[in-house]
C-alpha cells in the first residue's frame, strides 16, 4: 500500500482511475497523487518539458507569471533581496521579472539549470511556479524549500488547485503525464499549520506562504 509522498502518512485511499493511471488521496494532508508505478522515466519526462516554448520576451507568458509576481512583490520591501526561482524551466522568465524589480534571483531546475550549489544557500524569497505538481517526492522538496527560506521569508507558489471529486474526474490538469502531485487549499492549509507558516491564497492558483521570524 502507498504512503503519502508529502506528509508520509500511511492513511491513503484510492481516489480515482482513468485510462492512464490510478490516483490516491492522503487522508491526513489531502494530497492527491498519481500511481508511482506509472511515472515517466527522466528521459521521457524531459522530452515533454522540451516541448515548452516559454521565454522572457513572451508578453503573454509574463502576464501569466505576473499572477504570482505582483502579489509577491507587494509583500517584499523595496530594497534588493536575494531570491531563488525553483523549477525555472527551459525559459527562465520569473527570475528576470523579479530581477527587473530590483532583486537578485538565482535559478534552479533539475533538467535545465542543474547547478545544485544554489541549493546550499538561503533566500529572502523563493518562487516555484507550475513546478510543485511535478514533484515525485514532495516531502523532500518541501523540506528543501523551507530549509532555504530565511526567517520572515516568502514562498510564492503557482499550481492549479484540486477541488472536489467531480471536478478532478474531468480535470485536464491531471492528464499531463508529468503532473503527479495535486495540491488543494486543504493541503496547503495543513502544511501551513504543521510548519507554522502564514498562508494566503491569491486567485485560483497562487499561494503565498511566509516563514515566521
Amino acid at each position: 500500500m502507498h504512503t503519502c509522498p508529502l506528509c508520509e502518512a500511511a492513511d491513503v485511499a484510492h481516489y480515482h482511475q482513468d485510462a492512464r493511471r490510478d490516483y490516491f488521496q492522503c487522508q491526513q494532508c489531502s494530497l492527491i497523487f498519481a500511481d508511482p508505478d506509472k511515472r515517466l522515466d527522466p528521459a521521457m519526462e524531459k522530452e515533454v518539458y522540451d516541448q515548452h516554448e516559454n521565454n522572457s520576451e513572451d508578453l503573454g507568458y509574463r502576464r501569466f507569471l505576473s499572477r504570482v509576481a505582483t502579489p509577491l512583490l507587494d509583500k517584499l520591501p523595496a530594497e534588493s533581496l536575494k531570491g531563488l526561482d525553483f523549477g525555472s524551466g527551459p525559459g527562465p522568465t520569473l527570475s528576470v521579472m523579479m530581477s527587473e524589480a530590483g532583486h537578485q534571483v538565482a535559478i534552479y531546475d533539475p533538467y535545465f539549470a542543474p547547478d545544485r550549489s544554489v541549493l546550499a544557500q538561503t533566500y529572502d524569497f523563493i518562487t516555484c511556479t507550475e513546478a510543485i505538481e511535478h514533484f515525485y517526492t514532495p516531502y523532500q522538496e518541501w523540506q528543501q524549500l523551507l530549509g532555504m527560506l530565511k526567517p520572515g521569508g516568502w514562498l510564492g507558489i503557482m499550481t492549479k488547485l484540486a477541488l472536489d471529486y467531480d471536478a478532478f474526474a474531468r480535470w485536464h490538469y491531471k492528464n499531463d503525464p508529468t503532473h503527479v502531485s495535486f495540491f488543494s487549499q486543504a493541503t496547503f492549509s495543513y502544511l501551513a499549520e504543521r510548519d507554522g507558516l502564514d498562508v494566503e491564497f491569491v486567485g485560483n492558483d497562487v499561494i503565498l506562504l511566509r516563514k515566521p521570524q
